[in-house]
């Protein structure tokens, strides 16, 4: 019960308690509502305030605004007039510069054309200025004159600096197998044989200096500023002109000379010979170290302006080229020799050696006109050392000179032939080359032998012509018997072995043989005629001998014996005087030749003088009729075709 109390009385007061909090509650929201209302009403108060100040403000804005704007112009303005002024301070430092002119300081001259240019663009870019027609048009004059005189620097730069070559340095340039060797008659010519081409062709050149490196630079940057300006040919002009005749100049110092095709006709053949050698070695030096050079000069003088590259180095060299080809033409044209075959193959190798260097240096368009002159020379050349060939085929058939050749040795003809062919195998890779200029479907191995045959067989067709103006027909075959040999012996110690073949060589060798067979029938079946039995026997009588020598000279009559001696000592001693004249040049064959005829005459010989010698010796006189041993016939046999005089060969 008393706790039912106590939690009565603590739930009454917890009751109070809580009233009196709300109503605290109620009062404060209250304050607050009130004071909320009063800061409502003064913020409004304030926004009033406030748009009316900010409608008094604006104008003060809009002033300040004005202001700052008119200040930005005037700094832009400034900034502007600076520019201007600098502007015009470099016009008048550049204006300075070029007053003065380009010779003392290059450099800052070019940087005072530069600055030129440059403010041009500025105040052509800049026409609101109110006086840029005037200076434009004031820079414009002294850029002309400027230019003016830029030419006449790169004018003058370029003269100073071009001078001819002296023969001299080029041939310090040259390998040491291509420089002429001092004192020698031909030391102009160091390489007019055709070993020299070959060595040639994989030498190493110097190169040449035309002008200084450190002053290319500047006529390339002369070069650069007179093109800018619209000056290209005054540029080109001015190139042409100072450096064309400096390489000319350069080739008549070295000796090349202008020829045309009367003065090649009028020249003695050693003369013009020497002078197509030199000419070889010019055209090599010409190729390889002046328009070389001169090639290095123009691409780095004209670096960056393509347009000019080219031109100009077609139209400096142009004369250089026509003085150098033009001498190769009228060889080309001029009447055809046999003589002139291995100097045309010389002439055509040269050309077809250089032509991939001619390509490369006379590129483009500009060159097109030099390219199309060495290749139509090229050609020309390889035309006309055709055409000799076939010349040379039918001069050799019909060549009628009536050289005396009374021994029967080689003919001068034959020799002369030889000695082409075995030149002609000294350019096998140049005739090759030639051949293919002209191609036909046929290898160029089988041209070459095509042709050294067709030379061969007109030359054995002459042969035979001329051995019919023999009246012995000993000597005829004799003679044939010589000329086929020695071409026979030439082909087999020479390349044209493996063109021709075995098979020529063997059918040839044939042929000699044959005509040694023919001469030792018709030469020696007279005499040996002296030697047989037929004709000695007789009825018998005195003068026939009978059983005396085991029947050897049985019914043999002493008297035909003893003439048939005489007419055998008659007989070879005639043979004697005449073909000891004879010659076989050739020591195995005229030894072959001798033991052909002993191995049928001494056995005849010995074998007749004992089967009848008996007769004679046992009669008077008998070394009247035997007058030689078979070993003095031996000895007098080996005198033949010595080649000696009438009266040595009577001794």
């Amino acid at each position: 019960m008393g706790v039912q109390i106590q939690i009565q009385i603590r739930t009454a007061t917890d009751n109070n308690t809580l009233s009196e909090k709300a109503a605290k509650m109620r009062e404060s929201l209250q304050q607050s509502q009130s004071i909320t209302d009063n800061m409502v009403s003064i913020l409004g108060s304030f926004d009033h305030r406030l748009s009316a100040l900010e409608t008094a403000m604006r104008p003060t804005q809009i002033r300040t605004h004005a202001i700052r704007r008119a200040h930005e112009n005037i700094d832009r303005t400034l900034k502007a007039a600076d520019v201007i002024l600098d502007r015009f301070d470099l016009s008048r430092e550049a204006e300075a510069k070029i007053l003065k002119g380009p010779h003392e300081d290059l450099e800052s001259y070019l940087e005072a054309i530069e600055q030129l240019r440059s403010n041009i663009v500025f105040f052509t870019d800049n026409k609101s200025f109110r006086s840029s027609d005037g200076v434009i048009s004031h820079a414009s004059n002294l850029l002309s004159k400027a230019i003016s005189k830029l030419e006449q620097e790169f004018k003058q730069l370029l003269s100073s600096y071009s001078k001819a070559v002296e023969p001299d340095r080029l041939y310090e340039c040259l390998p040491s197998s291509l420089r002429p060797s001092s004192g020698s008659p031909d030391s102009k010519n160091p390489s007019n044989n055709h070993a020299g081409h070959i060595t040639a062709e994989n030498a190493v050149f110097a190169p040449l200096i035309l002008i200084p490196p450190r002053v290319l630079p500047l006529l390339h940057d002369l070069a650069q500023h007179m093109v800018q300006a619209g000056n290209m040919q005054q540029c080109l002009v001015i190139y042409r002109d100072t450096r064309s005749v400096v390489l000319e100049e350069t080739l008549q110092k070295l000796g090349v000379e202008k020829l045309s095709k009367d003065d090649v006709q009028k020249m003695q053949w050693e003369v013009l010979e020497l002078k197509i050698g030199t000419w070889i070695h010019f055209m090599r030096i010409a190729v390889k170290l002046i328009f070389t050079a001169e090639r290095k000069v123009c691409d780095q003088m004209f670096d960056g302006i393509e347009s000019l590259k080219d031109q100009c180095f077609a139209e400096v060299t142009a004369g250089s080229v026509a003085m150098l080809l033009s001498f190769g033409d009228a060889i080309a044209k001029s009447k055809r020799s046999p003589e002139k075959l291995f100097v045309l193959l010389d002439m055509y190798e040269i050309m077809h050696e250089l032509y991939t260097e001619i390509e490369s240096l006379f590129r483009g368009k500009a060159c097109k006109e030099i390219r199309e002159s060495a290749l139509g020379l090229t050609k020309r050349l390889a035309q006309t050392a055709q055409d000799t060939f076939g010349d040379f085929e039918e001069a050799v058939e019909k060549d009628a000179t009536k050289t005396a050749v009374s021994d029967g040795t080689v003919h001068p003809l034959t020799s002369y032939v030889i000695n082409y062919v075995k030149f002609l195998f000294d350019y096998q890779i140049t005739l090759k080359q030639l051949f293919q200029e002209f191609e036909n479907g046929e290898d160029s191995n089988s041209q070459l032998a095509s042709v050294t045959m067709r030379i061969m067989q007109a030359l054995q067709i002459n042969l035979e012509g001329k051995s019919k103006q023999y009246k012995d027909p000993a000597l005829t075959n004799l003679f044939l018997m010589n000329n086929i040999h020695y071409m026979v012996r030439s082909v087999r110690r020479s390349e044209a072995k493996d063109l021709l073949g075995d098979d020529w060589v063997q059918r040839h060798r044939r042929v000699v043989q044959q005509h040694a067979n023919q001469y030792k029938r018709i030469a020696w079946a007279k005499i040996l005629q002296c030697l047989t039995i037929q004709g000695l026997t007789s009825s018998g009588g005195s003068g026939s001998v009978g059983g005396g020598d085991g029947g050897n000279s049985s019914g043999a009559s002493r008297a035909l014996v003893k003439d048939r001696l005489k007419i055998f000592n008659s007989q070879f001693e005639e043979l004697h005087q005449r073909q000891s004249q004879w010659t076989v040049p050739d020591t195995e064959l005229r030894e072959s030749l001798r033991l052909a005829v002993a191995e049928v005459l001494l056995p005849a010989y010995r074998s007749f003088i004992k089967r009848f010698g008996a007769l004679v010796e046992n009669g008077k006189n008998p070394h009247k009729y035997i007058r030689y041993t078979a070993e003095d016939l031996d000895h007098m046999l080996g005198e033949f075709f010595e080649g000696k005089t009438s009266n040595e060969a009577r001794r």
